[in-house]
């Protein structure tokens, strides 16, 4: 069994979803473990991961939609707002959804459907660094 963790940080634009598929892709491979399990997580409380739709922009739009529906920001129940009307929000937004997720691996390559990709789904307003850490456990080809 090996293990191998490495990190990157992505610079949001603010709310929305930023695909990282591609970040994770790498660490996996540069892992050089072939069977196994990718774990990956968001060091923040405002900001989450998701897997979801990856060919159609729209189903993001409408995910990005309907959570501002869902958890608005402004609400008068709110009184977390040390960072801003969007304070509380924001981390009942990644409460909701989740700040890691682990894929399998086969074959050196993350098993992900024809359709998913791994997303970061910023819940501020205003463009932040978040650092993603990627945890690669399993074994390499004998």
């Amino acid at each position: 069994m090996t293990a191998h963790t490495a990190s990157f940080e992505i610079t949001t634009k603010g709310k929305g979803t930023s695909e990282i598929t591609a970040f994770v892709e790498n660490i996996v491979a540069a892992s050089g473990i072939r069977t196994g399990i990718a774990t990956v997580f968001v060091q923040h409380t405002s900001a989450s991961l998701i897997l979801f739709e990856n060919a159609d922009h729209s189903a993001r739009v409408d995910l990005e939609a309907y959570f501002e529906r869902l958890v608005p920001e402004n609400s008068a129940d709110f009184i977390h707002i040390a960072e801003g009307s969007d304070d509380s929000a924001a981390h009942i937004k990644t409460i909701l959804t989740r700040t890691s997720e682990t894929i399998p691996i086969a074959h050196g390559q993350m098993q992900l459907g024809s359709w998913q990709g791994i997303y970061l789904f910023e819940h501020r307003r205003h463009p932040h660094h978040r650092r993603v850490i990627v945890s690669v456990i399993g074994v390499k080809a004998p």
